[in-house]
C-alpha cells in the first residue's frame, strides 16, 4: 500500500477533477446538497454531450494539466448508466492528461446498487466507490429518509468489496436519542466491514431542509454541543484503537488509504468542477478563479447548450483570499497547514499574541517551524480557531 506521502502532499496537492449527478431517486430530510428527483428518465447522452462542452470551457480556463484524481458525486451518480460513466471518463481524458491507475471514485447508494451495475462501472475505469450507508439500523435509515434498509447495506458492502480495489462508506451519528454507547456498538460493526476507510459525520441541520423546520419547532431534538463533543471523542478513540485514525475532521483511514481527491481540496489544490451545481478552484498565475455553476439541472443544461458552459459565477481571488481558503481547509487535517505557503499568499506571519494564546489553551501547535495544525481539542471549536488566525 501506498505511504502517505506517495499520494501527494501539501506542497503538490494535485489536480482533480469534479463531475455533479444531480439527480436522486429521493430528497432525504437532512440533504442541502445539490440533488433533484426526477419521475421521468433523464436524458443521459445529452447530459454526457453538456458535460464534454464544459470540460472543454474548463480546459481552457485551466490550460494543460495532469489529472491525479477524479470523483463523481451528486446526488446519486450510481443512478447512471456504465456507458454514460465511461463516456464521461473518456471526455475527461480528452481534454487533461490522466495518468494509468489514479484515484477515480464514484459515490453510490445501497438502493441503486446492482452487482452488473457495479461490474459495469469497474470495466468504464471507477476504481474506487463511496457508499452512503449512513446508519446501521433499519430505524435510523427510516428517519434519516434513506431507501435502504441494512441489509442492502451490507451487500453493497460485500459487493464494493468484492468488485473495486478501494471502497469507502459514510456514516451519519449525533442522531436524535443516540447515545454513546449506542454509537460505540455501531462504529465497532461499521469498523469491522470497512477495508481501509470510514467517513464519519456529525448530523446537522441544515436550513432549507425538512429537518430544519422540524427542529425550528422544537420536534426534532439532536445532541447539544457537549453531547456531540463526547461522541466525536469517542469516534476518535474507537477508529484510532482500530488502525482508521482521522487524517481530517470527519474522514479517517488506514496509513496510505486516505482520499486522494479529498486530499486535494484540503490541501488547497486545484480542481475543475463539471456539472449543475459544481464548483471548481482553477490556479492562474498568482491568482485563483473560483468557478460556480448553474444548480437546476435543466437550466444548467440549456446554458451550456447555448453558451459552451454552465458557468454562472467566475470570481478571481486574490492572495488575501486564497490565504484565507487555505486555513480554512487546511486546519481540517491532522497534518495541518504549510506555514511557508500560507505565509507566501499571505504575506504575514501569524498574529504573535493569538497564536500564542491558542497555543497555551491547547487548541493548536506547531510541527517545527514549518506546519501548524489544530490538537484534537482545538478540532472541536474548529470555526473559531480559523476566524482567529485569519484575523
Amino acid at each position: 500500500m501506498a505511504s502517505f506521502s506517495s499520494i501527494g502532499d501539501s506542497t503538490d496537492p494535485g489536480f482533480g477533477v469534479y463531475v455533479h449527478w444531480p439527480f436522486c431517486a429521493a430528497k432525504c430530510p437532512y440533504c442541502d446538497f445539490n440533488s433533484h428527483v426526477r419521475h421521468q428518465p433523464v436524458d443521459q447522452p445529452r447530459f454526457v454531450s453538456a458535460f464534454l462542452t464544459e470540460m472543454a470551457e474548463a480546459r481552457r480556463l485551466s490550460g494543460p494539466r495532469t489529472v491525479t484524481s477524479i470523483f463523481m458525486g451528486g446526488g446519486t451518480p450510481s443512478l447512471m448508466n456504465p456507458e454514460t460513466v465511461e463516456a464521461v471518463l473518456t471526455g475527461i481524458a480528452k481534454f487533461w492528461h490522466v495518468p494509468d491507475g489514479i484515484e477515480i471514485t464514484m459515490e453510490a447508494n445501497p438502493s441503486s446498487v446492482e452487482a452488473t451495475r457495479f461490474r459495469g462501472y469497474r470495466a468504464a475505469g471507477v476504481n474506487r466507490v463511496s457508499l452512503g450507508v449512513q446508519a446501521l439500523n433499519d430505524r435510523d435509515l427510516k428517519f434519516l429518509g434513506r431507501l435502504h434498509n441494512v441489509e442492502d447495506a451490507l451487500k453493497a458492502i460485500g459487493l464494493a468489496r468484492d468488485i473495486f480495489p478501494r471502497m469507502s462508506f459514510d456514516l451519519i451519528y449525533a442522531r436524535p436519542n443516540q447515545t454513546v454507547e449506542d454509537w460505540e456498538q455501531e462504529l465497532k460493526q461499521a469498523v469491522s466491514y470497512a477495508v481501509d476507510h470510514l467517513s464519519l459525520y456529525q448530523l446537522t441541520i441544515e436550513e432549507g431542509t425538512p429537518f430544519y423546520g422540524l427542529h425550528k419547532a422544537g420536534k426534532l431534538i439532536v445532541p447539544d454541543g457537549e453531547q456531540s463533543a463526547v461522541l466525536y471523542e469517542a469516534t476518535q478513540e474507537i477508529t484510532e484503537g482500530f488502525g482508521m485514525p482521522a487524517y481530517e475532521v470527519s474522514n479517517h483511514a488506514a496509513p496510505g488509504a486516505e482520499s486522494r481527491h479529498n486530499l486535494t481540496y484540503w490541501r488547497y489544490g486545484d480542481y475543475a468542477g463539471i456539472g449543475p451545481g459544481a464548483h471548481g478552484r482553477l490556479g492562474m498565475g498568482r491568482n485563483k478563479i473560483a468557478t460556480a455553476t448553474e444548480r437546476n439541472p435543466e437550466e444548467w443544461l440549456k446554458l451550456v447548450e447555448e453558451q459552451g458552459h454552465g458557468m454562472i459565477d467566475q470570481e478571481v481571488l486574490g492572495l488575501d483570499e486564497q490565504a484565507d481558503e487555505l486555513l480554512l481547509m487546511g486546519l481540517r487535517l491532522k497534518e495541518g497547514i504549510d506555514l511557508v505557503r500560507w505565509q507566501s499568499l499571505s504575506g504575514r506571519e501569524p498574529d504573535p499574541d493569538r497564536e500564542q494564546f491558542l497555543i497555551e489553551h491547547g487548541f493548536i501547535e506547531r510541527l517545527g517551524n514549518s506546519r501548524l495544525r489544530c490538537t484534537p481539542a482545538g478540532m472541536l471549536i474548529l470555526d473559531a480557531v480559523v476566524a482567529d488566525l485569519a484575523c
